[in-house]
């Protein structure tokens, strides 16, 4: 391949295929709480992207039990690729480092438990971790793997403040370099089209991830998700990236990544009924929608047109 993929890095690290699964733990955001604000960032609706089976049936507001999810999302990938896996347990909604110790340390040591269990990646902000958080993480990885996933979302403040993330910058530069120091795996999510932000500026945020020591990195194309503050704006917004050009700038991206980053995604994708604009969705000439998963082969192919790969025009 001419990136650094996902798949790869888990094939190299143990032997074979990895699969994550997704958990919904029970935590919440600062940004929704209170603590910070109770609207959340403009962009956010957090059901949008967790798996509606790890609610209960009766729609009540808790999840399920964490072991009960687990097992429950084995049985669905044994099923779905008809072999064992290892899997990872997957840290996903909300922000899973805001919480006492001694509640990630029950929630954390639930999901460890699980014969299948051979890890974590846990998914957070970065002004949701301190010292005394991240050395208890590194505790755990020194015996098994851990990645500390951030919401990084945009390297610019200006971007930051106009969708309410709630933190600047520096919060994610110190985030990222005390969980690295710690030995700990550690990724970054972006979001590429939000609000005021030129394909320039996306281009030049390489420079900036490229100086943080992350591992990983995963990319989404911004969606406008009903029941969000960003859906009131959508009318004075872009009209958002078609397919092509998007493959493009994703490809421009990765020839100024550096080449030991790990990409794990390009793109998003949320069920229809959660998209408060259809019509920024990619489809086909048929009308059915482009699948998450068949960006990647998109993107593979494009680098192979232009005969570059990822880091070709690092400076």
């Amino acid at each position: 391949m001419r990136y650094r993929s996902y798949s790869q890095y888990f094939r190299d690290l143990f032997g074979g295929r990895v699969q994550k699964l997704s958990i919904d733990a029970g935590f919440t955001c600062p940004n929704r709480d209170g603590r910070i604000s109770t609207g959340g960032c403009t962009f956010c609706n957090n059901d949008a992207f967790t798996p509606s089976y790890l609610r209960m049936a009766d729609a009540a507001p808790q999840p399920k039990p964490i072991a009960q999810q687990i097992e429950e999302g084995i049985l669905f990938h044994e099923w779905r690729y008809h072999k064992p896996l290892r899997y990872l347990a997957y840290f996903q909604a909300y922000s899973n480092t805001y919480a006492p110790l001694e509640v990630l340390r029950q929630r954390y040591g639930e999901a460890l438990a699980h014969p299948k269990v051979a890890g974590l990646v846990i998914g957070t902000r970065p002004d949701c971790v301190d010292d005394e958080k991240l050395d208890y993480i590194a505790s755990l990885a020194r015996r098994c793997y851990v990645a500390v996933e951030y919401g990084v979302e945009s390297v610019y403040d200006a971007t930051l403040a106009r969708v309410h993330r709630g933190h600047d910058f520096a919060c994610t530069r110190r985030a990222v370099e005390a969980t690295a120091q710690r030995g700990i795996h550690v990724g970054g999510h972006f979001i590429l089209g939000l609000p005021g932000e030129t394909r320039d500026m996306m281009l030049n945020a390489a420079a900036v991830i490229n100086a943080l020591p992350f591992d990983t990195v995963k990319f989404h194309q911004l969606q406008i998700l009903k029941g969000t503050p960003l859906e009131r704006e959508a009318a004075a917004l872009p009209t958002g990236f078609t397919q092509p050009d998007y493959i493009a700038l994703v490809c421009d991206l990765l020839e100024r990544l550096r080449p030991d980053l790990v990409v794990e995604r390009f793109a998003g994708e949320v069920p229809p009924r959660y998209q408060a604009v259809p019509e920024r969705s990619w489809r086909r000439a048929d009308g059915r929608l482009i699948r998450n998963e068949e960006i990647p082969v998109l993107v593979e192919k494009e680098l192979e047109r232009r005969d570059t790969r990822q880091g070709c025009r690092l400076r």
